[in-house]
């Protein structure tokens, strides 16, 4: 990574990033070219991580590789997946392999590649608070400077005139299970941190996989094709009436466009409630080829007779959980269309349980008198990803993935990720460095038109140099 310039540490900057995951590498990467922004971003890991603990051999990105941090809005940029290739001497590799759908650990080697190549990104960096100064107009943002180990090393602060979120999902352990996660013995992990303890999953006696989306599928399916015909010793449970397919029709995945996200803005907010909730096959249900695939693994056990030992059962909740002195854990199921209860015990867990969007309180708290919310308590966001704050903060906060309430299920989707990002720019810089399209689906969302906001006035940018001070 180049060195940046020193930055006086009294001028502020024109934008602070807080989080460094493929939503704030995405505006990063197109901020870049942008010469007059001065913008930085702040992250507490050492490097750039993406599900490190899902990128099982042969997962795949749900999304195409177009769907890069860059790519659907500025198709020339230097940091796009195709960039990425051709740097590293694969494009004619990629060319001849026709796949649209890359691998997770391909994706999370080029977001690396991009992460190790932009110098406003500031990794061991933890943000402790933000705040509004209103003698100045500008946030404070305090962070703590982080040594190899993770401990603290410095403290400091930035000044800024905006400030952008982008801090993630945290894994969500359902609360009957969060006892079993910490308690020794037995291994109940979230997928999240799989391949860390594979090994130790593979040697119980019989697993568990609680979850019934993606992740689950492929740590079920991962664990089939490593155990020994005949004596796999697999359960397979989720809350989902049955192990669905993800709505992939051409139609469908029109949803996870910029039409429907302003459609979807302008709706209602208990409608918005209504429909995220009934929408979950749109993101939470189980790639087809997945299926396909753990389809066929279990045929294929059946060819010289008998069946594998393994029980799929969907529609069923843990209700609550312990454990066996430290060798098994005892799980109490309840099966809801039954209406039926049972217990398993089981040698390991792991616990497909999905994520959930980080809190934003503690970071915020310094802002909290100044933040409006909805009904439910939850920040109010407008249509161009920014908290809807009091008229007196000049200043302005934008999210990235914390938005599911106010914007839909492709808040957390890659596939609008640059378009997300060219967005705030559009907001932030007044103008259009890259202009938004009039229309992106065939789909008529409504019967009102909702067509893509014309930024306001350029707000000014002070070309700055780029360091923070201590």
């Amino acid at each position: 990574m180049t060195n940046p310039p020193h930055h006086d540490a009294a001028s502020p900057r024109d934008l602070v990033g807080i989080g460094i995951g493929p939503c704030n590498l995405s505006l990063a990467a197109l901020a870049h070219p942008l010469a007059e922004l001065d913008a930085v971003f702040y992250e507490q890991r050492p490097d750039f991580a993406w599900h490190r603990g899902l990128l099982i051999e042969g997962a795949t990105v749900q999304v195409p590789f177009l769907a890069d941090l860059v790519t659907l809005v500025d198709p020339t940029s230097p940091w796009s997946f195709l960039n990425y290739l051709r740097a590293r001497e694969r494009l004619f590799l990629f060319y001849f392999a026709e796949r649209f759908h890359i691998q997770r650990a391909e994706y999370d080697s080029y977001c690396r590649w991009v992460a190790q190549s932009l110098p406003a990104l500031r990794f061991h960096h933890q943000v402790d608070a933000v705040r509004w100064n209103p003698e100045r107009d500008v946030f404070e943002v305090d962070f703590t400077q982080l040594d190899a180990e993770g401990e603290a090393e410095a403290l400091g602060r930035t000044y800024t005139r905006n400030v952008v979120l982008g801090v993630g999902t945290a894994p969500y352990v359902p609360d009957p299970l969060r006892p079993l996660v910490d308690a020794p013995g037995v291994p109940v992990v979230h997928a999240a941190d799989y391949l860390d303890h594979r090994s130790e999953v593979l040697a119980a006696d019989h697993v568990t996989v609680v979850g019934s989306g993606q992740s689950g599928a492929e740590v079920f399916l991962d664990l089939l094709r490593h155990r020994p015909a005949g004596r796999e010793r697999l359960h397979w449970i989720g809350r989902s009436e049955a192990f669905a397919p993800m709505e992939y029709s051409k139609l469908g995945l029109e949803h996870f466009t910029p039409d429907y996200t302003r459609y979807f803005h302008a709706l209602a907010e208990p409608v918005r409630d209504r429909l995220i909730a009934a929408q979950w096959q749109l993101h939470k249900g189980i790639d087809a080829g997945t299926i396909a695939a753990i389809h066929d693994e279990l045929y294929r056990r059946t060819l010289h007779g008998g069946w594998p030992d393994a029980v799929l059962t969907p529609g069923v909740r843990v209700r609550t959980a312990g454990r066996i002195a430290t060798t098994k854990v005892e799980l109490h199921l309840e099966h809801l269309q039954q209406d039926s209860r049972s217990r398993l015990t089981t040698g390991a867990v792991v616990l497909a349980t999905g994520y959930r969007e980080r809190s934003l309180d503690r970071i915020l708290a310094g802002l909290d008198p100044y933040m409006r919310r909805d009904n439910s308590e939850r920040p109010r966001i407008d249509d161009e990803f920014r908290l809807v704050l009091d008229p007196s903060v000049t200043g302005s906060v934008y999210v990235q993935n914390a938005e599911l309430h106010t914007h839909g299920v492709g808040a957390p989707d890659l596939g609008l990720a640059a378009w997300r990002s060219a967005a705030i720019l559009n907001s932030l810089t007044g103008e259009n460095p890259y202009p938004p399209a009039a229309r992106t689906a065939f789909t008529t969302f409504g019967l009102q038109s909702t067509r893509p906001r014309i930024p306001r006035a350029r707000q000014e940018l002070h070309l700055t140099p780029l360091v923070e001070g201590r």
